[in-house]
């Protein structure tokens, strides 16, 4: 796990805008991992800005989403198909149907589960998957308590998540309390994960996720035992890090060519 501690979300949203650039230049079919949340934005708009420059296309790719609310109408705002679709896929040239998301108004959603995790493995697995995390350690929607082994299923959330989302709805009542979403297991197995992180909220977490031991009850603590794993944290997201130090000097004097 590399640990990448920025002054800004504007310094991280460019490395990782960077790496994604480089993967689609020696890929362009390469299969992309996308996460909602607050999070991620600021490298959304970075790559818009360099796909309306010219400099990066998405015509090629394809993109799998992390998770989806259950039971949130097809047109709601807040629905996270809708939420993608804002924040990179209309900004971009993703080929019609190409970006794909757990779907939550399923009749049947184990066998809806089932079929997305097998739309996964018949993409060849997901290249670069970006990833948040919640204050409460959940990465994706795997609360804290979810099998490290788990794959596309159906979560009940905590009130936490509820809460910490009740900003994008007008109260907390209208937040789902289940939700789809890939598994930790699901997760583990794209080949190089990214994970951003900004804010103070996000220290403790961080701190667990990358310094404490593996377990369920900090679920992205599980990311110890991914093989290519970047974690990028603005100050005030690495303030418990016991380690910061160390960090900063590695990346100080990591090798240019080496990339995330």
């Amino acid at each position: 796990m590399e640990v990448i501690i920025r002054s800004d979300g504007v310094a991280i949203a460019t490395i990782v805008a960077d790496t994604i650039s480089s993967l689609l230049t020696r890929k362009p079919d390469a299969v992309l991992g996308l996460a909602t949340g607050s999070s991620p934005l600021a490298v959304y708009d970075e790559l818009a800005r360099r796909y309306e420059g010219g400099r990066l296309s998405f015509s090629r790719a394809r993109a799998f989403m992390l998770d989806e609310y259950v039971g949130l109408a097809a047109e709601h705002p807040e629905r996270y198909r809708n939420v993608i679709e804002k924040e990179i896929v209309s900004r971009v040239d993703f080929a019609p149907d190409a970006v794909q998301g757990p779907d939550g108004l399923a009749e049947d959603l184990p066998a809806a589960c089932a079929a997305y995790e097998q739309a996964i493995i018949d993409a060849g697995g997901v290249d670069l998957q970006l990833l948040g995390i919640g204050t409460d350690g959940h990465i994706a929607f795997n609360e804290p308590g979810s099998s490290l082994a788990s794959r596309t299923r159906i979560k009940t959330l905590t009130e936490q998540t509820r809460a910490d989302n009740a900003r994008f709805f007008d109260d907390i009542e209208q937040v789902p309390r289940h939700c789809l979403t890939q598994g930790l297991a699901t997760i583990m197995s794209a080949k190089h994960l990214v994970l951003v992180a900004t804010g103070r909220g996000k220290a403790e977490a961080i701190h667990r996720m990358a310094e404490g031991g593996v377990s369920a009850m900090w679920p992205a603590s599980i990311l110890q035992h991914h093989p290519h794993v970047s974690v990028l944290v603005d100050d005030a997201a690495a303030s418990r890090l016991q380690l910061a130090g160390y960090y900063r000097q590695t990346y100080a004097s990591k090798p240019e060519w080496q990339g995330l």
